[in-house]
């Protein structure tokens, strides 16, 4: 027995009834798929395993240091440096004198000091000359310098004591014993000033004070 064909309308029913719960079907699946999605934590990466591994090793002691601390003994690791005397700027060629302590009374000369001595010697064709420093009371401030060129010849053997320029100039300077007492230590100088040009004394250990050209001082009582 053949079956009776569904009429239009009813065969359009259903087809709407079929699409209507696929529809709801799809969205009650697609909620469950949201739902999942917000209420289940992101799961995090998996951590990877190192490729070397940290095995602590077992602790040893510190070496015993090769040299004591401060707190035992004081233990000088630098080599001592050679030292040398510096060199002078005069020497002593004749009569050297001490004074009472027993040291060596010595002046120095300074580059410009024994390059003008030696122009002198030039000029005047004499190389005895030599500069010839004193020193007397008087002046603004007790004693005063007095210079003056002197020929070797004249220079005592016993009395005066002649220092030398170490640079080959062959400029000499000559002191008696008294001014030498007063003048250890200090320099022969040769200054150009707007009053004009002389040799001066500087750097004297035994004056407290001096005038301001340079002529006069005072020494320690």
């Amino acid at each position: 027995m053949a079956a009776s064909p569904i009429p239009p309308p009813f065969l359009h029913l259903m087809r709407q009834e079929f699409e209507r719960s696929l529809h709801l079907r799809i969205r009650s699946q697609r909620r469950r798929l949201s739902s999942a999605t917000l209420c289940t934590p992101r799961s995090s990466p998996k951590a990877t395993t190192p490729k070397y591994s940290l095995r602590l090793m077992p602790r040893t002691p510190l070496p015993t240091p090769r040299y004591p601390c401060r707190h035992t003994q004081h233990v000088t690791l630098s080599r001592p440096f050679a030292t040398s005397a510096p060199k002078r700027a005069a020497v002593v060629t004749a009569n050297p004198k001490k004074d009472e302590e027993g040291n060596e009374m010595l002046i120095d000369i300074t580059e410009r000091a024994a390059t003008r001595l030696q122009e002198i010697m030039t000029k005047d064709s004499n190389p005895s000359l030599a500069l010839r420093v004193t020193v007397e009371s008087g002046g603004c401030h007790g004693f005063q310098y007095l210079m003056s060129l002197t020929n070797m010849s004249a220079v005592s053997q016993e009395d005066d004591t002649v220092f030398e320029a170490s640079n080959g100039s062959g400029a000499k300077v000559v002191m008696d014993e008294p001014s030498l007492e007063l003048l250890k230590g200090s320099k022969v100088d040769f200054t150009m000033e707007l009053i004009g040009s002389q040799f001066k004394i500087v750097g004297n250990p035994a004056a407290t004070s001096s005038c301001g050209c340079g002529t006069s001082f005072d020494i320690k009582p």
